[in-house]
């Protein structure tokens, strides 16, 4: 039985072996351990998913509790997709947050997940990249 919860620790070790585990490390920092500790440190939502001691699921999200929340990171085992552990793990991230419209930015590979599941594609997205300044 998958268990979830908003406050058990987790250890940077655990969450990279479950962003390998889920593919999610191929787009994210995971081999610059102070980067990624960084980035799960501020994250100020953080949704986990458990199967006993083994870490299935993460939703990581940045959210001012009212106006928005950014889903920065959703990633499950694919060892335990397709058993609703995503959908959960938004599901309660949407719960965390009722007021908060919720918001991702998708894989393309993933974008028809997200329609399936109920988002609305939102066109006018904009992304600037560290490496890039504001002319």
């Amino acid at each position: 039985m998958i268990e979830y919860h908003h406050d058990r620790p987790i250890t940077l070790a655990q969450t990279i072996e479950l962003y390998r585990a889920s593919t999610l490390g191929e787009r994210r920092p995971i081999d610059d351990e102070a980067r990624f500790a960084a980035m799960l440190a501020n994250a100020n939502l953080t949704i986990t998913a458990w199967d006993g001691e083994v870490l299935v699921g993460i939703a990581r999200s940045i959210s001012d509790q009212v106006w928005t929340t950014y889903l920065a990171d959703l990633a499950v085992r694919v060892s335990h997709q397709r058993r609703g552990i995503g959908k959960e793990l938004m599901r309660r991230t949407q719960t965390a947050t009722p007021q908060a419209k919720l918001l991702l930015l998708a894989a393309p590979a993933a974008s028809d997940y997200y329609a399936h599941v109920g988002f609305a594609h939102a066109p006018n997205a904009w992304r600037l990249d560290p490496e890039m300044r504001i002319a």
